[in-house]
This record gives structure tokens, C-alpha cells and sequence, in this order.
């Protein structure tokens, strides 16, 4: 955002971008139940790791993929502050406007905690918003500039990973990831786990999405590999990470983790290979 270098029009312009980015990215979330109570349960310890995750988090997306790719990190911090803020102002309000939130009823700790679950991921929607939502013309040509060069695999990772929590983050917290885990056959999990290679493959490679182009080397077949088992790899990961904050594996054999793991890997693994190419 780094209002201190631009006009007062074009600040408020990012900022309203970036709102709109945070609830269309985030609403599913701030409507389900399951999240309430994780901000309800969850301990000061998990929520000061998921803050230092999610900044991390926007370091990486702001440094390697956002509106101003070339400023310094100094901006890139300042930047994942506001967008932090921002998040935990609208995650407020939303909840509060939804009656989730009774300040005279609900203890401090209670408000926070379902404050600070939220508003992470409505962070990482306010930064995709700020960087993809009305690009202006002078701002395109700048990032078309910079999108010539080859991204670092280091922040195509980045990409991936916040593209995977975006979209397999919404489901992670329900009821129909374990119950679909529960009711699966061993094929069905290995179907599953077959189908989100498939769409990895398909979504990187053989599609027209913005960013395909010019990426791959001489050697198609390697490429096809390594970026496919990377991106699988970045979304089970990311799923794993997320059924655990929420208490999937809690009271739960290693069969049914591992298999929630492969069913919310499905919705992962496609938001991860296409945050690679969409989400920049």
C-alpha cells in the first residue's frame, strides 16, 4: 500500500481494493460455525503462531508478488502490518455486525481469539485484493515488466501456499472433510490423491492461464514432475497444518488424519497451482 509515496486518491483506492479482497476471499469463512468455536478454543500460543505464520505469510506474497515487487522490504513489512490491521478491523466488524461477537457478554479473551482466527485470513485476501482488484493502466505495465522475468522458485512457493489456503482453508474447518474421510474406501482415497496430481498437471500446464507461458525449459517432462509433486506437496501440507489448528486429528486413527489430509488436498492442491499463476 505505501500511502507515503502516492496520492491520497490512489491510497484509498488500494485500501478499498483491498477490502473488497478480504471479504470476497474470506466470507465463507467468517459464515461458518466451526471457525467461531476454533477462535473460541484455540490457546494464546496458537494464536501468536498463527499471526507469525499469516505475516510471514504476506511478506512473501507483498515481496514476491504484489503491487510494488521492486520496493525495498521496509515497505514490504509496513505494507503486511496494514493488511494485517485491516484484517482484524473487518473481522471485527463483520462478526460483530453478525451478532457473533457481544461485547457486554463475552469475555476479552473469547472476542480475541475469534477475532484473530478470522481476521488471518481475511489479511491474505486484503493483500490479494490491494494487488489484483482494478489494476490501473501505469500499474499493469509495471507488473507486466516485472512478471517478464522468471519468478524464483522460492516465491512461487510462497504463491502456492497462499493460494492453497485460500481456497482448501474455506473447508477446512467442516464437518464434511472428516466425515467424507470417514466413509472413504482405500480406493477412494487413492482417486482422490490421483485427481489432484491430474488438476496440478492440468492447471499449470495445460491451460491459458496468465503466467504459463515462457515457464517451462527444454525439458518438459522434468518440469511436469517437479513443479506437479511440488505444488501436491505445498498443498498436503498446508491441509495437514490447517485440519490440525482447527482439531481434526484430535480422537482420530492415522488412517482417518492421513485421509482427511488427501480429501481437503484435492481443493488445495488446485488453489495452490493456480495461486502460483492467478494470484500475482
Amino acid at each position: 500500500m505505501t500511502s507515503n509515496s502516492r496520492p491520497l486518491r490512489q491510497s484509498l483506492k488500494e485500501y478499498a481494493r483491498g477490502i473488497t479482497g478480504g471479504l470476497l476471499f474470506s466470507f465463507p469463512l467468517l459464515y461458518t460455525m466451526e471457525v467461531w468455536w476454533a477462535g473460541f478454543i484455540a490457546s494464546p500460543l496458537n494464536l501468536l503462531v498463527l499471526v507469525l505464520v499469516t505475516y510471514l505469510l504476506l511478506l512473501g506474497y507483498n515481496r514476491y508478488a504484489g503491487m510494488h515487487p521492486s520496493v525495498s522490504w521496509r515497505s514490504v513489512m509496513v505494507d503486511s502490518v496494514e493488511e494485517m490491521g485491516i484484517g482484524l478491523v473487518l473481522s471485527f466488524c463483520v462478526l460483530f455486525v453478525l451478532n457473533r461477537i457481544q461485547l457486554q457478554d463475552m469475555a476479552l479473551a473469547e472476542i480475541m481469539g475469534k477475532v484473530i482466527v478470522e481476521a488471518m485470513a481475511v489479511s491474505i485476501g486484503v493483500s490479494i485484493g490491494t494487488a489484483q482488484l482494478g489494476e490501473s493502466e501505469d500499474e499493469e505495465g509495471e507488473d507486466e515488466l516485472e512478471h517478464e522475468k522468471e519468478p524464483l522458485r522460492f516465491g512461487m512457493v510462497v504463491l502456492a501456499v497462499c493460494g492453497a489456503i485460500v481456497i482448501g482453508g474455506n473447508v477446512a474447518p467442516t464437518e464434511e472433510v472428516l466425515m467424507l474421510a470417514v466413509e472413504a474406501q482405500p480406493y477412494h482415497v487413492l482417486l482422490m490423491a490421483v485427481l489432484s496430481l491430474l488438476l496440478s498437471m492440468v492447471v499449470v500446464y495445460f491451460s491459458d492461464f496468465r503466467g504459463t507461458s515462457g515457464r517451462r525449459s527444454g525439458n518438459l517432462f522434468f518440469d511436469l514432475t517437479l513443479d506437479t509433486c511440488l505444488t501436491y506437496l505445498i498443498a498436503l501440507a498446508v491441509s495437514a497444518a490447517a485440519l490440525w489448528f482447527f482439531g481434526r486429528f484430535s480422537g482420530v486413527s492415522f488412517w482417518v488424519a492421513f485421509s482427511q489430509t488427501i480429501v481437503l488436498g484435492v481443493l488445495s492442491s488446485l488453489g495452490a497451482s493456480a495461486g502460483r499463476l492467478l494470484i500475482k
